[in-house]
């Protein structure tokens, strides 16, 4: 099943207009979210980022889009689909409605929730081989609009058909004033002894769920230094570790960027710490 307008509807019989503007524009925005046993992790975060990103977009927010309504309707759908005791991946997707060219004809929305099972209802640190490398073909334009998740993906799909053609894991993404931006699925950390780095959302970094929490947690480590600054492909061989973040993998470790071969020590530590705030919800 899946949540169309707030309505179950079986995924088999759903449909969308051929002339919906998520689908012809890009016209839409969208958070992937991980639910644990009937609860969502760090769901104020996702809520209040999925707003912005409407804001950013100008659409018009529903009167009865509270952080109380998106959650029941979230967590309806996800017992209605037998995942209520597991751990599930749910999508939500906001899209203006129908009409008008690029000037669109209102700035209403519908909205699409969708879900699926995942293996593991915590973070478990994946320690097998993981290349990536720089995709150079388009850029990420740095400012405020990079930093939400719209429908616009382009250069993600580009990149990871690149990354899949050359035998990459994943790929790093730069900007127009050639600093690393961010991985095709994820935010980027940067170790070099005591100090962490992650490129700032200036750069056009997306603004990331388990980025923000992984800040959180840094900050509260007196031996690290953190610096939100942006990074030259050059320093990512001089590296001791570099690992990427998302809400679903939690943290993966680099193991090979070119011909530099990358430790995951502190990706291990910074992983275990970020299993206790999800616990912590969900306990």
């Amino acid at each position: 099943m899946i949540n169309l307008d707030g309505n179950l509807v079986e995924e088999n019989k759903a449909s969308l207009s051929v002339t919906n503007r998520g689908f012809a524009y890009g016209d839409a925005v969208f958070e992937t979210i991980r639910v644990i046993s009937g609860k969502i992790m760090f769901w104020e975060d996702h809520y209040f980022r999925l707003m912005a990103s409407m804001r950013i977009m100008r659409m018009e927010i529903p009167a009865n889009f509270s952080p109380e309504f998106l959650e029941e309707e979230i967590l309806e759908l996800v017992k209605e689909n037998g995942l209520d005791a597991t751990a599930a991946r749910v999508k939500f997707s906001a899209y203006r409605k129908e009409g008008g060219y690029y000037r669109p004809a209102t700035r209403e929305i519908g909205f699409i929730i969708t879900t699926e099972e995942l293996a593991d209802a915590f973070y478990l640190l994946n320690e097998e081989n993981y290349e990536v490398e720089l995709f150079k073909d388009h850029y990420i334009t740095s400012g405020l609009f990079s930093t939400i998740k719209s429908n616009n993906r382009a250069i993600n799909v580009l990149g990871s058909i690149f990354a899949s053609e050359n035998g990459y894991d994943n790929c790093f993404l730069i900007n127009e004033k050639k600093n690393v931006v961010e991985a095709l699925n994820g935010n980027l950390f940067l170790v070099k002894g005591d100090k962490i780095k992650t490129p700032p959302l200036t750069d056009g970094a997306l603004n990331g769920i388990t980025r923000k929490k992984l800040l959180e947690i840094i900050k509260t480590l007196p031996e690290l230094t953190l610096e939100e600054t942006s990074i030259s492909p050059f320093e990512l061989q001089k590296a001791d570790e570099l690992f990427i973040t998302n809400v679903i993998t939690g943290i993966q470790p680099i193991t090979k960027y070119r011909k530099k071969k990358f430790e995951n020590k502190m990706a291990k530590d910074l992983l275990s710490k970020l299993n206790v705030k999800a616990r912590q919800l969900v306990s």
